[in-house]
């Protein structure tokens, strides 16, 4: 059995908990937040991840702390040899991230960053029904983030977030487009801040071959909609409502990490690492800063 550890038991790291507890190849081994009245169960607890580290014998961890810390407890986890599971963005600078790659590398440990949407079960029959090359796909991801934060208030600090919502729902948003299309670069992009923080957000992209993508952020939006259509050559538009089927308030992501989580396991086993898709997904929100003529939030 893998040993898996939990860094971070917000909203996200509540769901990680129990994907981890359902996984039959993994076991849940320790948890870690540094707000000690959110440590409970039977696993190891821990208010410091260091000493989970070095303690708890872990083979992998999950990473689920605010975006700003990605860098320091990613790094200190595969210091010691332990296979990392990230929430995205996989840093908020693309140094910070090409600096993970490197030490996941060196250390022969898989680094994963995890895009739970890619794992929707609506958006999976969408992409098999996709027979032909498409020519335009869309991605709406908006909320009223202030509903979906609970206990994280970082979210809306845009030095510990990266930006608002270009850094954080842009990368599940932006790897839904890779998964449609791959590669793409950023052509245009709009960006509405309130007190710093991004609030909302069209980004234009295309891919090589002429297609193109437009993604639309929203972390004002009264309710919520997640949803991808894609645009065939022939005029077929299909329609995937990320939401649908899961009425419960946040029901969607429990299915999603589950996926998450199984990804992960089976590249533990393999020990193979997959950066690459945390790394483009980065790459695609600082050109979205770039291309409005700024760099961050700053």
């Amino acid at each position: 059995m893998t040993r898996v550890g939990v860094v971070g038991l917000g909203v996200i790291g509540r769901l990680y908990l129990d994907a981890v507890r359902d996984h039959p190849g993994l076991t849940l081994a320790a948890v870690c937040d540094v707000r000690a009245e959110l440590l409970d169960g039977p696993a190891a607890r821990f208010t410091e991840h260091r000493r989970m580290l070095a303690e708890a014998g872990l083979d992998a961890v999950v990473v689920t702390v605010p975006n700003d810390a990605h860098h320091a407890v990613c790094a200190d986890a595969l210091a010691e040899r332990v296979a990392v599971c990230v929430e995205k963005p996989l840093a908020t600078t693309m140094a910070d991230a090409t600096d993970l790659d490197r030490r996941a590398r060196a250390a022969g440990v898989p680094l994963f960053t995890a895009f739970h949407r890619r794992y929707n079960d609506n958006f999976r029959a969408l992409l098999s029904a996709v027979d032909t090359r498409p020519t335009h796909v869309a991605v709406r991801y908006l909320e009223r983030i202030e509903e979906h934060v609970g206990v994280d208030a970082w979210y809306l600090d845009p030095r510990r977030c990266g930006g608002g919502c270009v850094a954080d729902n842009g990368p599940n948003a932006f790897d839904l487009v890779r998964r449609v299309l791959g590669d793409v670069e950023v052509t245009d992009v709009s960006v509405v801040r309130e007190a710093g923080v991004d609030r909302r957000a069209t980004v234009d992209l295309r891919a090589g071959d002429g297609a193109t993508a437009r993604v639309e952020l929203d972390w004002s939006y009264p309710g919520e909609v997640k949803d991808v259509v894609v645009e065939l050559a022939d005029g077929t538009r299909r329609h995937a409502d990320l939401l649908a089927g899961h009425p419960g308030f946040k029901e969607s992501l429990r299915h999603e990490y589950r996926g998450v989580v199984a990804e992960f396991a089976g590249l533990v086993e393999a020990g193979r690492s997959a950066a690459e898709d945390g790394l483009a997904a980065l790459a695609l929100v600082e050109s979205c800063y770039r291309t409005e003529g700024m760099v961050g939030t700053a």
